[in-house]
């Protein structure tokens, strides 16, 4: 009984003699292996990039609002909309109130111009923050520093700017130092963040970021606040920081019972698992896409053996005729088409890994063939082989000796 390695020998020698009916058989597992490679590595890459451009809060942080942070459900959203605004007083009182805390700040926005000398810059988020958001917040200064908390509480004419804003009004001047004009105040820029990119096409680093109280005698009182509170420890802890958060709130708003509560809290958690739910149904679709093609792979590779045999019918009598057995033929025939199946894994994983070099280089997008889904690749091309392949094999163990000698 021939062994493996002669198998292998004879297997390539017949793909070798016929180089352009094997590339073709080749290249559709190729296409339906690179198709999969492709649905894995961008579904991946986008988690990864949701998980570091979006829910980028840390694993400690959470946050109280009057809108909910993550939703799909419309009615929801509009609903929001008569909560009660979270207050300064509602942030003191958990400040307060939240023994797992190890700091509790606030945050709001709005919308405004920003001027400096003649250039202004139309539609600018315009932040209020607490000095403690120095600590909860993920984002990173490049130059300068935070406001303090003296300049805080006496509303200091200060901020900081993101990326885009220095890029726009500064160019190739250090903006350190300089007047911006925010709506109808003057500040002075005392720091720059680090640049954050655009996130699903939005810009990300077009901010100003000024003092909560200034920020809210600048755009009115009467602004809703999102509370940003850090957990002092792991995951218990985590969790009874906002359980207490929650009774302060209820507690404050009155809801007792079973009564809706007309705020919400967040985690990284909430935004990610958002995303993995939207993109699930996304993912099984473009799976069934990718089976679909090495589905269609495997079919080509049968219809291909199923004329290899029909042509080297008087070879396999000659074989039969020098005392091969029907396992041996059976053997050489799916040790053929495994092969072929490999090569196209092979392939259509290294075509996914220059694909998600490529969208990592020119997109800034963290596309990364992992090892488990090459590995899935070839597995899947492996089975393929086998599965269309044994139809054809069988055929060929099957024939009458005899009648294969006498085939012209």
């Amino acid at each position: 009984m021939p062994g493996l390695r002669t198998n292998v020998t004879l297997a390539a020698a017949s793909i070798r003699a016929q180089r352009l009916r094997s590339f073709l058989t080749v290249l559709g597992i190729t296409m339906g292996v690179a198709t999969l490679m492709a649905v894995i590595t961008l579904v991946q890459g986008a988690n990864t990039y949701v998980e570091q451009k979006i829910a980028n809060l840390g694993t400690n942080v959470f946050q109280v609002s009057k809108y909910p942070f993550a939703t799909t459900n419309f009615d929801e959203l509009i609903r929001s909309r008569r909560n009660r605004d979270i207050t300064l007083d509602d942030l003191e009182a958990i400040r307060r109130a939240c023994l797992h805390c190890e700091a509790v700040g606030g945050q709001a926005e709005a919308v405004a111009h920003v001027r400096y000398k003649d250039q202004e810059l139309q539609d600018q988020t315009f932040y209020g923050h607490t000095a403690n958001m120095s600590v909860i917040g993920s984002r990173t200064l490049e130059s300068g520093r935070y406001f303090t908390d003296l300049e805080e509480r006496h509303m200091a004419s200060v901020c900081l700017i993101g990326d885009s804003v220095r890029t726009k009004l500064f160019a190739g001047t250090n903006p350190i130092g300089q007047v911006v004009r925010v709506g109808k105040d003057d500040l002075i820029v005392i720091g720059v963040f680090e640049r954050i990119g655009a996130v699903l096409g939005q810009e990300q680093d077009n901010f100003v970021v000024a003092p909560l109280p200034l920020f809210l005698r600048t755009v009115g009182i009467r602004r809703t606040v999102t509370i940003n509170a850090k957990a002092s420890g792991g995951e218990e802890i985590f969790q009874h920081a906002q359980d207490e958060a929650r009774l302060v709130m209820r507690a404050r708003h009155h809801i007792t019972g079973n009564k809706r509560e007309d705020f919400y809290i967040g985690t990284a958690e909430s935004y990610i698992a958002l995303w993995k739910s939207i993109t699930s149904s996304f993912f099984t679709v473009f799976l069934m896409l990718s089976s679909i093609a090495a589905i269609v792979g495997g079919i080509v590779i049968m219809n291909i053996m199923l004329v290899s045999v029909t042509e080297r019918t008087k070879e396999i009598g000659i074989r039969r005729a020098c005392g091969a057995r029907q396992g041996d033929i059976l053997r050489q025939f799916l040790t053929e088409s495994v092969l072929l199946c490999i090569a196209g894994g092979v392939a259509g994983v290294a075509l996914g890994f220059l694909a998600a070099l490529g969208v990592r280089t020119l997109a800034d997008f963290p596309a990364t063939v992992k090892f488990w889904a090459a590995a899935l690749g070839v597995i899947l091309s492996s089975v393929i082989g086998l599965f269309f392949g044994i139809y054809p094999a069988v055929k060929a163990a099957r024939l009458d000796p005899v009648a294969a000698l006498r085939t012209e």
